[in-house]
Parts: structure tokens; C-alpha cells; sequence
């Protein structure tokens, strides 16, 4: 596949192996003499003006910050300037950054072209009419051009909103009500994907405070990368209003964090076909990361419908749509004449001029840097210097990438699954456990503040995203500060049930 981010694809039995092996012993981590006088006098002396902000913003702020990627241990830091492989916080202290906003500057941060574009338009139309625009044709055009299954796209202003959008299309186009998700996957957070997040087996036992439960009565959780029991369901929901969707990301829930085989994604495509449901890939996080043509060229899987987010916006705001084959995405043409239902979508600030030039632009210039390719190298050059670092020193963690997306497992916080068709057995599943779960939250939390005060930036202590601007010097200097972290880890008394 041209332009490729994935060289190659792990066993998933083997990882899943190794994390069952680190989720069942005792905690690995920072020792307390090097997180108490290292890491944290880092944040003390080196990170004043971001803690002044941090004190005061927790007064306007629920939580302090305006999205939850932003909490880190101890306190969030505040960046001002970020640019390539590098990112410089409120008091000028410099990091790598593989957070790169949460995926979606795999150009790196603030490109040249894409910030050119975005100035020309704010200059000439500024960044929003409320009308057409021909940047939004530009976009649309390049997807298909990548992505031929996308005969049709519908910008819109987020992931959650393009999930939203996709369900409510498969269920106008099948007839079907209920939607089946993987376990632990993340699809937004609208009140009927809130479901089943994170931890395989949770349903609406973590996450769905707040939510009444016919919100999301008609969404069913399976356990990840079974077949077996998604035919089940399927099965199941034929007596129930039959199956509108299976939703997945196609790399495995979480961005992989939970890793599927290879063969998965064909064997959810046939069973959507059995059973007549469609097919929806949230391409959220591997649409023009993983490659130019996205997860489905590179499982050679056609999804009837593909969630879009992140990359399509080019790393600026309203980044997300839906597209897909023409007789389900017309299904949102507006117009009270149109024959049949029609989904009601869409929002004033969606494929604004400045948001669909900079995802058009950012496309154009991931297939002329070969950007998926070199960032997917980059990211295999991470994953294996990791790898022999956890060798070096002994340690149980356990390091995976699917290209550019890099797994980085210190306490397999969310390696538990608790899948079941049983409520009860999986009620009490978490009840057992959460105690624990929480315990290595905590220590992956407080990795990660190591990790930051060795100027590297992750996302949550447990995540890397590679880019264009990871040249070889910038990945052996990362990999030179995590062996400075490694050294001082040790096997702690905690982690296990009490």
C-alpha cells in the first residue's frame, strides 16, 4: 500500500500475553528518592509560571483545563509555542513532543504550508461564511481520491459528532436500532457511545454517570477482537430491532491499545454483511496516520461508512465528518424534498473555510512528504529502541506500535477485561478490581510526570505519537531521557488485590 505507516503487525495473543504477565504482579515505577527530588523539583523550580496559571485557572476551569489530554501529574503544564518535534512551555523549558495534540499533526506542529493556507484564508475570507466554500469541495476531493470507499463526505466539527452522525445514518439506511461497539473502544462522548469505555466489560458501570439508561438501552459492548461473540449479538439482536451498525476502531479500542489480529476487521465485514448491518470505521485517530488511504486500505476492508477526525482538519479546530458510500451519506443532503428520511446533521461552524483548506492542505502535503511512511519509521525506531531499554534494565513493561502510534505499557492500567454476557459477572468483576485499576492509573500517571520532567511529552505516560519532524536524532535523544527514567525504576509493594 502506497504511502504506508504500518511495516509490520504484531501477534496480538503475544502482547495481550505480556500485559496479562504485568497487569498480575506487583507495580513497576519511579522510586520515591527520584520522584521526590527529581521529578518533583522540576515542577517546583522549573515550572513556576505554569503552576501560577494552573492555580488560578482551577477558579474558572472545571478541573483547571479545558480538556482532560491536559491533566497531567502533579498539575498541567502550559505550553506557549510549539513547532516540528518540539514544544516549549510558560517558563521556556523545551520537550519532544509526542503527544502532537492527541494525533493530528502528523506533519508536525504548527507546518509551515498548513499555517500559510490558514493566514491566506483568514486574510481574503476570514473563518467562517455560513456558506460554500470551495475549500470544502478541495477536502472532500482529496478524501476520495485516497479513500475511494468515500464516495461522499460531511465535515463536521468533531469525532464525536461524525460517530453521532454515522449511527443515525445506518439507522435510517437499515431500518435496525442498536449498534454494537467493542469493549473499552472510545467513539466520543455523546450519552449512547459513552458505553462500554476503556475497560472491556464496564458498560455503564465507570463512565456513564450522569446519562439516563434509555440513552444508550439500544448500544450492545462485545468483547474485543472475538468474533465468536459479536456473532452472538447479532444473533441476539435479530429478536431485539435488529442491528443498525457495528462501530470499530480499526486498529483495535483506544487507538490499540487493546490489539486485534490482522484478519479482524474482514471477519466483522462479513458478519455485518450476514446479519445486515454496516459497517462504520472510526478513522478518528488512523485517517492519514496510519496511511493515506486510512486503516481500510491498509486491512483492504470496505466499511459502508468512515468516521473522521483529528488529521482531517490539519491540526486546527472543527476536525471531523463522516463519508462513506453515496447512498448512505446522501442520506444527509439537506432539504425537506428529499425521498425518504434524511439524518439531520450538521453545524454553523462545520467545514468552515479555515478548517477544510487546512485539512485539504495537510492532505496534500502528507502525500507529497510521504509523511505516514516516515513517521510510521520513526515510530517502529521508538518502539524497538524501548524495547531493548525494558530488556536493559530488567523491567516487566511492555512496548507495541501499529506505525506511528506507539504503545508504551508501564502498568497496564487498562490492560483489565471484564467482558461478559453476563451483567452481574462483570458488575462484580469491576467492583473487585477497581481499587487496584485506580492504583495503576495513579502509576502511569506518575510515569508520565517523569517522562515530562525529562522533557518528553506523552500522552498519559502510556501513548507516543511519531511524525514527520521525528528525525532520527530527535528519536535516539527521546530514547537517551526515557533510559534516564528507566534507571531509577523499581518493583513497588503495590498493584494487587488487597
Amino acid at each position: 500500500m502506497k504511502n504506508c505507516g504500518i511495516s509490520r503487525w504484531d501477534d496480538p495473543a503475544e502482547i495481550n500475553a505480556r500485559l496479562d504477565k504485568l497487569k498480575n504482579q506487583n507495580i513497576w515505577e519511579v522510586d520515591d528518592d527520584y520522584y521526590n527530588n527529581v521529578v518533583m523539583k522540576y515542577y517546583d523550580e522549573k515550572c513556576r509560571e505554569s503552576r501560577k496559571i494552573y492555580d488560578e485557572a482551577k477558579n474558572y476551569l472545571p478541573g483547571g483545563v479545558q480538556h482532560n489530554l491536559a491533566f497531567n501529574k502533579p498539575f498541567p503544564v502550559a505550553f506557549k509555542q510549539a513547532k516540528g518535534a518540539y514544544l516549549v512551555d510558560q517558563d521556556g523549558n523545551e520537550y519532544i513532543d509526542f503527544l502532537q495534540a492527541g494525533g493530528p499533526t502528523i506533519l508536525g506542529s504548527n507546518y509551515d504550508p498548513i499555517r500559510e493556507a490558514a493566514i491566506e484564508v483568514i486574510n481574503t475570507c476570514g473563518p467562517v461564511t455560513g456558506l460554500l466554500h470551495e475549500s470544502e469541495l478541495l477536502i472532500a476531493k482529496e478524501i476520495n481520491k485516497h479513500m475511494p470507499n468515500v464516495e461522499m463526505f460531511r465535515m463536521l466539527g468533531s469525532g464525536t459528532e461524525a460517530d453521532m452522525a454515522a449511527i443515525r445514518i445506518a439507522r435510517i439506511a437499515t431500518g435496525h436500532k442498536r449498534i454494537i461497539k467493542a469493549g473499552g473502544a472510545y467513539h466520543g462522548w455523546s450519552d449512547q457511545l459513552v458505553y462500554g469505555l476503556k475497560i472491556p466489560g464496564s458498560r455503564n458501570l465507570l463512565e456513564s454517570h450522569g446519562i439516563p439508561k434509555g440513552a444508550y438501552a439500544a448500544t450492545d459492548e462485545v468483547k474485543p477482537n472475538d468474533l465468536d461473540f459479536l456473532e452472538a449479538t447479532l444473533k441476539r439482536n435479530k429478536l431485539k430491532g435488529g442491528t443498525a451498525a457495528v462501530l470499530v476502531e480499526p486498529v483495535g479500542p483506544e487507538s490499540g491499545t487493546r490489539p486485534i489480529s490482522k484478519d479482524y476487521n474482514k471477519g466483522v465485514r462479513e458478519l455485518c454483511d450476514k446479519y445486515g448491518a454496516l459497517l462504520i470505521f472510526d478513522e478518528v485517530v488512523t485517517g492519514f496516520r496510519v496511511g493515506l488511504g486510512g486503516a481500510q486500505g491498509y486491512f483492504d476492508v470496505v466499511p459502508d461508512l468512515t468516521v473522521f477526525g483529528k488529521i482531517v482538519a490539519g491540526g486546527y479546530p472543527a476536525a471531523g465528518g463522516v463519508g462513506g458510500k453515496r447512498k448512505y451519506a446522501s442520506i444527509m443532503a439537506a432539504g425537506l424534498g428529499n425521498k425518504g428520511h434524511r439524518a439531520y446533521v450538521g453545524g454553523t461552524l462545520s467545514a468552515n473555510p479555515l478548517s477544510a483548506m487546512a485539512g485539504y492542505v495537510a492532505i496534500k502535503e502528507i502525500e507529497r512528504t510521504n509523511a505516514c511512511e516516515v513517521a510510521g519509521r520513526a515510530g517502529d525506531r521508538l518502539c524497538d529502541g524501548l524495547k531493548m531499554l525494558v530488556d536493559k534494565y530488567g523491567l516487566p513493561f511492555v512496548a507495541y506500535n501499529q506505525g506511528s502510534i506507539v504503545h508504551l505499557e508501564c502498568a497496564a492500567a487498562m490492560s483489565f477485561d471484564f467482558s461478559s454476557r453476563c451483567m452481574l459477572k462483570s458488575a462484580l468483576g469491576i467492583l473487585k478490581h477497581k481499587d487496584m485499576m485506580y492504583e495503576r492509573k495513579d502509576s502511569m500517571e506518575r510515569m508520565g510526570a517523569a517522562y515530562m520532567a525529562n522533557g518528553i511529552v506523552t500522552l498519559a505516560g502510556s501513548r507516543l505519537y511519531t511524525s514527520l519532524a521525528d528525525t532520527d536524532e530527535v528519536i535516539d535523544e527521546a530514547l537517551n531521557r526515557f533510559e534516564e527514567v528507566f534507571r531509577h525504576v523499581k518493583k513497588t509493594d503495590k498493584g494487587l488485590l488487597k
